[in-house]
């Protein structure tokens, strides 16, 4: 029983339908933001795209998403952009919208223009320009109306109008059950009423390749021809009889897009035959396809009945998608012996090349495959089991060794990296076997390569690269070197190429030079990925003719090449985001399928890459919109079509913008300058807008440039614009300020003027002050010199007074002497005459007036301040006082007033009493106090 159910499992397990498929953008009503039915695509000038929804009116530009609800909020069922209007049809309601110079959209209706009212509930599901003339075809009338004359003509229907069709410059219109019409001089004139008209509805009436066909919704393709309808016999016939066609379109070239109610699209070529279906489990939002619409890219737009979406069918990729995840990551693939082979983590799986066959499951192989090799018209499988040799879809063992990295031929042997070191394999009777473990070398090995016959070269990720040294026999490792300066990386990797050994990690691509023993970098192959773009180093050389080394980047796939008339490499790129490509990082793998086309494995399936295909597209970046607002207010739309002036307060600006590039690899990205403020320009961003915040006052110009992958868009538009000054520094308050500060500098000069001359003043007073002062301090000192000559005097008086009273007292002393001697000895009188003129010389007058003229120079005034203050004192009490006052003692003065010193003490006595001085007061003290 489990034999039983493990064989149904792997049936089950072994098929997969394979249908490549180009890709598709899809966009759910989350991203537009709108309901989720579209009935009617169009595109404008800038390429812009419009869809009738049924919320309203959905503008696409590349970025981002514009609703526009109808003017009677209904569902808008047509849309069609003829010039630089927006013509739409809903219900009870037709007209056109005009872009405002703020990039924003304005309605303007036609059917109130019309005198005749419209029939109830009538919708508008076609519009057809022709001349000068625009058709709105309802279920019950064609409106034409002329855009000159603003005249309107009406056709009427007595049944059902199914749609309108332009061929050849000639309108065509269904009446159902009646049948096919075309307008001629205004009026509806019958074309066939064949039985098919009237029993089928008709969704296309067209030229094609000579034929004029009509296309039915159940019954597929007829020929009109002389009013007979016979059917288009192609090989697609019996799927559209499978099918019910809503909507259809012939492509520009000449193919047929067909939209059905519940198969998707089918993709017919010109003569008729199927090219492909695309439907829901293939990628579409839905089955249902309401509208058809081929861009001026050749994208193919599809309104669903849920969601919009986007075909690039004349992308350089083709996609095929694992849905039900039974392929899971694709490691690696091989075409063989007519076969394409998927090397995966769930086993190895195998289809017919070139069909859309099913992809089989090769029993025994379930489990992550590693690498596929083809050596010596035998492939070869590296699994994490082992190592296989594929043959008619079967796997044979050749190597139980766990974890085959990948196999290199050498000679006549293989070489194996594995989980634990290095194998040789090789051919004994005629079959590939284990040989032997090359010895000395453990680590395991992701990526190896030979640099010559017996130097190897081995990476691993997290130890860095190894150079082995091995013998003749490949038995052992003789040599190890791991000291090379690059560092180890994740996700780095090892190839030869050219001749040389190339070691990629994040900081760049490095070439082994031999005579340095070193890594050195180049400065080409370095150029397909910098730091911010780095995601893999994991380099591949494929085995096409030209030998194309690949590498990857964040954004792009890059693949390497020679210049025609040099040597020097070249790195060409293809936009491919990483993330949107789902490779699986560090296992990226590529594999030749044709000429310049190559099958890229993803965790998701695999791409197809036709390097033909791959054409630089023409694009235009575009200003979409412009805001303004100061601090207190909303954003206002700013006229992004004239240069303006702002207050000085409205100096916040908003610019969005955007590039009308719908490929689903390609990424636009935005770089700008705002002259006047940022001279350089900006790092390249996908943000679509940009904000500029508090801008100062002055003139500036925006400039804006995008590129899609490595092509730059063929425009820069720009936007200049002015901020007005502050009030405070207008012209007039400029003026003010000027007469102001005229005003301040005259007020200055004069507070100046005025401070210097009251200075002036001020230091003219104080020069006279110190004049004076110094005059003064002249008379002072000479004053001084006055005093000091007069001291002098005084004290040459005092000191002739001095020598005049001690002469005088020297003198009495000498005659007193005398006169006593004398005394002694006469004793008959006989010398009395001589003591009386002892006496007289004694008590001569002379000296004492000679002694009071000297006494009053050298202290004058004296004896009357005396006489003033004791008027009571007599002349000899003068005389006391004034030898008192020189400070003479009794026995001093005695002699000068011919008397004993008793004496003297008796007259100093008397003389206090007379003075009323007290008893403990000294006498002498207080004369020489007055």
């Amino acid at each position: 029983m489990r034999t039983f159910l493990f064989y149904i499992a792997s049936f089950w397990f072994s098929f997969i339908s394979a249908q490549e498929i180009p890709p598709i953008n899809v966009f759910s009503e989350s991203e537009y933001d709108a309901e989720s039915q579209n009935w009617s695509i169009s595109q404008d000038s800038q390429k812009s795209i419009y869809v009738a929804n049924n919320n309203g009116l959905l503008k696409f530009d590349g970025e981002r998403w514009h609703l526009y609800p109808s003017p009677n909020n209904t569902i808008i069922r047509s849309v069609k952009v003829l010039n630089e209007r927006i013509y739409t049809g809903c219900y009870m309601e037709f007209g056109y919208w005009e872009p405002s110079q703020y990039g924003t959209l304005e309605y303007t209706s036609l059917s109130n223009k019309i005198k005749d009212r419209l029939i109830e509930d009538e919708q508008f599901w076609t519009i057809i320009s022709i001349d000068n003339w625009i058709l709105f075809q309802s279920l019950n009338r064609i409106y034409s109306y002329n855009e000159k004359t603003d005249a309107f003509k009406i056709i009427e229907s007595a049944t059902k109008l199914t749609k309108m069709f332009k061929v050849d410059n000639t309108i065509y219109f269904q009446k159902l059950h009646d049948g096919l019409y075309k307008i001629e001089n205004g009026k509806g004139q019958l074309v066939t009423n064949h039985k098919i008209v009237q029993d089928n509805t008709i969704v296309k009436v067209l030229e094609h390749n000579d034929l004029f066909l009509v296309q039915t919704q159940e019954n597929g393709f007829f020929i009109l021809k002389d009013g007979n309808l016979e059917p288009w016999e192609i090989s697609a016939k019996s799927l559209l009889l499978k099918s019910s066609v809503y909507s259809s379109l012939l492509l520009s070239d000449n193919r047929f897009a067909l939209g059905t109610i519940s198969n998707g699209v089918i993709f017919l070529k010109p003569n008729g035959d199927l090219d492909y279906t695309i439907n829901q489990p293939l990628g579409l939002s839905n089955n249902t396809v309401l509208s058809i619409f081929e861009d001026a890219e050749h994208n193919i737009w599809l309104g669903l009945d849920k969601g919009i979406n986007c075909i690039n069918t004349k992308s350089p990729f083709k996609i095929y998608i694992d849905n039900d995840g039974t392929l899971g990551t694709i490691y690696t693939s091989a075409i063989f012996n007519g076969n394409l082979f998927l090397g995966t983590n769930q086993g190895l799986f195998f289809k017919s090349f070139n069909s859309n066959d099913d992809f089989r499951l090769i029993e025994g192989t379930k489990g992550q495959v590693w690498s596929l090799v083809k050596h010596d018209g035998q492939l070869f499988c590296g699994h994490d089991s082992g190592t296989f040799l594929i043959n008619n879809g079967k796997a044979k063992s050749i190597s139980d060794v766990q974890g085959t990295w990948n196999i290199l031929p050498v000679n006549d042997v293989l070489l194996q990296g594995n989980y634990d070191g290095l194998y040789v394999l090789k051919k004994k009777n005629g079959e590939w076997q284990m040989s032997h473990k090359i010895k000395g070398f453990d680590i395991s090995s992701k990526h190896f390569d030979f640099y010559n016959d017996q130097t190897l070269f081995v990476n691993h990720e997290y130890k860095g690269v190894y150079r082995l040294k091995l013998n003749s026999d490949l038995t052992e490792v003789v040599e190890l070197t791991n000291d090379f300066e690059v560092r180890k990386g994740l996700n780095s990797s090892l190839v030869k190429y050219q001749d040389h050994i190339w070691y990629a990690y994040q900081e760049g691509i490095f070439k082994y030079d031999e005579p340095t023993d070193k890594f050195e970098k180049d400065s080409i192959l370095s150029q397909i990925y910098d730091d911010e773009s780095y995601i893999t180093g994991k380099l591949i050389l494929d085995s096409s003719k030209d030998g194309r080394l690949w590498g990857f980047s964040k954004d792009n796939i890059c693949y390497v090449s020679q210049g025609q008339l040099s040597n020097t490499l070249k790195i060409n790129s293809l936009s491919l985001p990483h993330e949107i490509g789902k490779m699986m990082v560090g296992y990226e793998n590529i594999l030749p399928i044709g000429n310049d086309t190559y099958l890229l494995g993803t965790s998701m399936g695999y791409i197809i890459v036709d390097l033909d295909k791959i054409q630089p597209k023409d694009f235009s970046v575009t200003i979409s919109s412009i805001s303004n607002y100061d601090l207190s207010s909303e954003k206002q739309p700013v006229d992004k079509n004239n240069q303006a002036i702002f207050e000085n307060s409205f100096n916040n600006f908003e610019l969005v913008f955007n590039a009308p590039v719908y490929d689903k690899f390609s990424k636009v990205e935005y770089q700008y300058q705002l002259e006047g403020l940022y001279d350089e320009w900006s790092e390249w961003s996908k943000e679509a807008h940009v904000l500029f915040k508090n801008l100062p006052h002055g003139e500036y110009t925006f400039n804006l440039k995008a590129r899609s992958g490595k092509t730059l868009a063929q425009n820069m538009p720009s936007y200049s614009f002015t901020i007005k000054k502050p009030w405070y520094l207008t012209n007039v308050m400029v003026l003010f300020y000027t007469i102001g500060f005229i005003l301040l500098i005259i007020a200055v000069h004069n507070i100046y003027k005025a401070y210097y001359k009251k200075q002036k003043k001020q230091l003219m007073l104080q020069n006279q002050k110190d004049m004076e002062l110094k005059e003064l301090e002249s008379q002072q000192q000479l004053m001084h010199l006055k005093n000091e000559k007069l001291q002098q005097d005084v004290d040459n008086k005092n000191r002739e007074l001095a020598i005049s009273t001690m002469s005088l007292i020297k003198k009495n002393e000498f005659l007193s002497g005398i006169k006593e001697e004398l005394k002694n000895v006469n004793k008959n009188n006989t010398l009395k005459p001589v003591i009386k003129i002892i006496d007289k010389n004694l008590n001569n007058t002379d000296d004492w007036k000679f002694f009071q003229e000297a006494f009053n120079n050298a202290d004058k005034d004296f004896l009357k301040k005396v006489k003033a203050k004791h008027p009571k004192l007599t002349p000899n009490d003068l005389k006391l006082c004034a030898y008192l006052r020189l400070n003479l003692s009794s026995k001093e003065i005695a002699p000068l007033l011919n008397i004993s010193p008793r004496s003297v003490e008796v007259k100093r006595y008397r003389l206090r009493k007379k003075m009323d001085l007290p008893h403990e007061s000294s006498l002498t003290n207080y004369i020489l106090e007055i």
